[in-house]
């Protein structure tokens, strides 16, 4: 099925593949954290493989996650000011998708897991957010602009760290720091893990394969330079008494 069947897209959802036991066992153990569980009862997106019906491939089980929408990741209230503090004008306008996101708890309280994956060194794109095309969207660019520069500031307050987060350079690891200090600041504590796949050989054609743990740690790493403060990685953020933990996490997954 097209993107779901080579590179990042189908390991992420191999990982979801099984009983609820062994998909909240795996996602526990990729965390890495004695504080951190998935349990079974714990939701997660996507949820599943495709299904082939007799119209053609139902892909509602691998779709990834808006957070601003999905009922069982947030309350309702919290998707709300997500929403609010993200786009001026929401109709027709989108919020991040997420590779895999799932409810788990930390340090005793319900947290979230946030995963964006890589199979490759050209997916760490440097690029900026694309310029929009209609009036509502320069709205939501500039407003987009405003939230990573607000959390950008608190990350710099937080840690006294070198944060440089931004709507117009390397938006997507911008943006990704950016929606989970939100969510922190809104009280639910965050593991943001960046998961690396290792000897995805099917994808050498479209970049460099990683194909040892080292090799996506530098690479992460050497593409955060500038951006996110060098000494965050592994660490947790404490915000007040909510921790965001960003991790750098590998995993081989045979197709």
């Amino acid at each position: 099925m097209g993107k779901h069947s080579r590179g990042s897209r189908p390991r992420c959802i191999a990982l979801v593949d099984g009983t609820r036991e062994l998909v909240s066992a795996s996602l526990t153990e990729l965390i890495e954290l004695p504080d951190t569980v998935v349990n079974p009862a714990d939701f997660w997106m996507p949820s599943g493989k495709p299904v082939a019906r007799p119209s053609g491939w139902d892909d509602t089980l691998v779709r990834e996650a808006r957070l601003d929408h999905v009922a069982r990741l947030l309350p309702a209230t919290i998707r709300l000011v997500l929403k609010d503090w993200w786009l001026a004008v929401a109709r027709g306008a989108n919020t991040p998708n997420w590779d895999l996101a799932s409810t788990c708890t930390i340090r005793g309280r319900q947290g979230l897991l946030l995963v964006e994956a890589k199979a490759h060194g050209n997916e760490l794109s440097a690029a900026g957010k694309s310029l929009p095309t209609s009036a509502n969207g320069w709205k939501n660019h500039e407003q987009i602009a405003m939230a990573i520069a607000g959390a950008n500031s608190a990350l710099k307050h937080a840690t006294s760290g070198d944060w440089s987060l931004s709507r117009d350079d390397s938006y997507q690891l911008s943006n990704r720091f950016a929606w989970a200090w939100k969510i922190v600041s809104l009280g639910v504590p965050v593991v943001l893990l960046y998961l690396g796949f290792l000897r995805a050989e099917e994808m050498a054609g479209n970049g460099t394969p990683f194909r040892t743990h080292h090799d996506w740690d530098n690479a992460l790493r050497d593409h955060a330079t500038g951006v996110v403060d060098a000494t965050c990685w592994n660490t947790p953020i404490e915000l007040g008494d909510v921790p965001l933990y960003p991790l750098i996490r590998s995993l081989e997954v045979t197709l």
